[in-house]
């Protein structure tokens, strides 16, 4: 009884900052969904042009992700973490600069290096939570560790609501009819909003890893080290190819729908449909997330996965066509539900990838990272149809994510190995 004691206590301070970083980079992350409508009002941007927010984030995970894998091998998982969150506060605090001069390219470097830092943490939590206790509790933690994450990207629309968006929206009439220095001041105070939730955040973060610094954290020693295959040998499994899809597209897709769910809003014109209450709507799509996840223990347990996916992935693809085939308050609605059908793809998708890799394991997981981009790639994608078509037929482009993804539950998951 007293080892139980002991082991409790040395894991339990570890578990409690590793479960706040993923609180809070899960929130930080769905932050971006609101602050595209406030930068694309303060900068005076296209759909294109904001949706841009999501490029910066994603495509620092992109970037960082394999980078970072081989910095923690190297320097252990207390340094990882330090790291990382002193990148992603050095992020956080360069939105004041940003808004100061309220240059979009600012924006985004300051959404990079957030997101670069996040990245780290990410590569560092997941892998550090399974060896924080025995190998029999580690699903348990990595579940409880989600959860509280989904509860951080479940408040962070509405929080970010709150503090960035008005409750009665200006007109683009109005801001139209400005005088330049009218134009000038109110343009200002807009970008002005980002200057404190940022700073706050950036504190966090340095308190944080201050706590890391000071607090003696177990060493644990990666038994998968000396395992790690080359990168080209994952070529011959193309069912963890078809996976690395997968992920593109649902990364892709969620992203994509989540981050233009408020100017879907707007677009419909509805007077009591302000962006703050429009911010609701992810709200919603994140809590059924949660919903989804926490059900998901469940489901998975009675049916095949591949099953479950072809399940999603049409319910998904439904959802999206009865929002863009619907108006008002119903098609909003629709995408919100897309949340619960999207909420245990990863999983899946994930498990059904590493199949039969053996060997291989990790050098297919780091390869699947990569698929993130895909939350870099669909969103501009979307705004560029947005701006050229409309904003309805920018949904299409969801719409061939979760065929793709209807594949892979059908036929692309089965393993298949090139001589």
């Amino acid at each position: 009884m007293q080892d139980k004691k002991v082991n409790y206590s040395q894991f339990l301070v570890p578990l409690i900052i590793v479960m706040a970083l993923m609180f809070f980079w899960n929130l930080s992350r769905n932050i971006n969904d609101v602050l595209i409508p406030h930068l694309k009002r303060a900068c005076q941007l296209t759909d294109f042009q904001s949706s841009l927010v999501q490029s910066a984030f994603f495509g620092a995970y992109f970037v960082v992700a394999l980078p970072a894998g081989w910095y923690i091998q190297k320097k252990g998982y207390k340094m990882g973490m330090i790291t990382g969150l002193a990148i992603a506060a050095i992020g956080a605090f360069l939105f004041y600069p940003a808004a100061e001069t309220r240059v979009y390219s600012f924006f985004l470097l300051a959404l990079f290096v957030m997101a670069a830092g996040f990245a780290i943490l990410e590569v560092t939590a997941s892998p550090y939570i399974t060896k924080l206790g025995s190998p029999e509790g580690a699903s348990s933690r990595l579940s409880m560790a989600a959860a509280i994450g989904s509860v951080g990207a479940t408040i962070a629309p509405s929080l970010a609501a709150l503090l960035l968006l008005h409750e009665e929206d200006v007109a683009q009439a109005t801001i139209d009819a400005f005088t330049p220095s009218q134009l000038e001041t109110f343009l200002s105070s807009e970008a002005d909003l980002v200057k404190p939730p940022y700073i706050v955040l950036g504190a966090i973060l340095v308190i944080i890893a201050l706590v890391v610094v000071f607090t003696k954290l177990p060493t644990i020693k990666d038994e998968e080290g000396g395992d790690k295959k080359p990168l080209k040998d994952i070529l011959k499994f193309k069912h963890t190819l078809y996976g690395v899809g997968a992920e593109f597209f649902y990364v892709g897709a969620e992203v994509g729908i989540v981050s233009f769910i408020i100017r879907y809003a707007k677009w419909f014109n509805l007077p009591e449909l302000t962006e703050q209450r429009a911010a609701q709507f992810i709200t919603a799509f994140m809590a059924l997330v949660l919903i989804g996840r926490l059900l998901g223990v469940y489901i998975l347990k009675r049916f095949k996965p591949q099953n479950v996916l072809v399940f999603c992935s049409i319910g998904a693809f439904v959802m999206v066509t009865m929002a863009i085939v619907t108006n008002g308050y119903f098609s909003l609605v629709c995408l919100s539900i897309v949340g619960f059908f999207t909420s245990i793809i990863y999983p899946i998708i994930f498990s059904l990838s590493m199949q039969d890799l053996k060997e291989y394991t990790k050098t297919g997981s780091s390869v699947f990272l990569l698929g993130i981009v895909g939350g870099a790639i669909v969103p501009p994608l979307m705004g560029y149809i947005s701006d050229v078509a409309g904003i309805k037929y920018s949904f299409i482009i969801p719409l061939i994510c979760y065929v793709y993804l209807l594949f892979f539950g059908i036929k692309g998951y089965k393993v298949k190995v090139k001589a």
